[in-house]
């Protein structure tokens, strides 16, 4: 069970006891009926610990072994695919703000089911133009309801996306990381603080390294990735 504090936020942000966003069951806490609840696509127990891969092993995976990520562990408690993608698609891209409050509570409730705690949580920045052309950082909820979950600070003004970046979806493993290349900055130094950074979904996990490698050079001791959905990437 969530906390009291964790509920009344996640509460908050959706409209309690709403009909299910994907079959309109009535009376359905946070927006989806316990049989829908059960159908989101979960992370395999088997997956790599490092950037939370599927596999079939829990053994580091190659990629991981070759070419470490700045960040110390991905986390992530569903796969990216139906019907969650099509609820993070609807909010994100048509801009369904009212599913924030459901995607904040999944992610708050994996949050508390786990013993990792950090000094600080942050969203991964949007460009100045893909939040003016969005409207929103679909992140932020996110960040905010581990933040409070964790009883951690949150802040969206520690760091910043100092360009805008082409969409990472549309580019190959090597072009995304040429893509978000010192893509990131940090305003201060964070000397021995453990920071967590939330984004809504990770597929090579390329934008998340980036930006923990920025906060490692500013003195973060540890910096834990966080995501609602692992997407597979392929391996060639």
């Amino acid at each position: 069970m969530l906390s009291n504090i964790s509920s009344g936020f996640i509460d908050n942000c959706s409209i309690f006891k709403q009909s299910c966003l994907l079959c309109n069951t009535r009376n359905s806490q946070s927006g989806l009926c316990p049989a829908c609840r059960r159908s989101l696509p979960l992370l395999p127990a088997a997956h790599c610990p490092i950037c939370a891969e599927p596999a079939t092993t829990g053994d580091i995976c190659g990629i991981c072994l070759r070419r470490p990520p700045a960040f110390d562990a991905l986390h992530a408690p569903y796969l990216f695919g139906y019907p969650l993608n099509a609820i993070i698609y609807a909010m994100k891209y048509g801009k369904r703000l009212e599913l924030a409050g459901t995607l904040a509570r999944l992610m708050a409730e994996f949050a508390l089911k786990t013993a990792i705690s950090s000094d600080i949580v942050l969203p991964v920045p949007l460009s100045k133009e893909r939040l003016a052309e969005r409207g929103f950082n679909q992140s932020a909820p996110l960040a905010q309801a581990i933040a409070v979950t964790m009883q951690s600070r949150f802040s969206t003004t520690l760091c910043w996306r100092k360009r805008n970046t082409v969409p990472q979806a549309s580019l190959g493993r090597a072009e995304r990381s040429r893509n978000v290349r010192d893509a990131f900055g940090v305003k201060q130094r964070i000397d021995g603080l453990s920071v967590t950074i939330v984004d809504d979904v990770a597929t090579s996990g390329m934008t998340l390294s980036a930006l923990a490698e920025k906060l490692k050079k500013q003195g973060a001791k540890r910096v834990d990735a966080w995501v609602l959905c692992r997407a597979s990437f392929p391996k060639t």
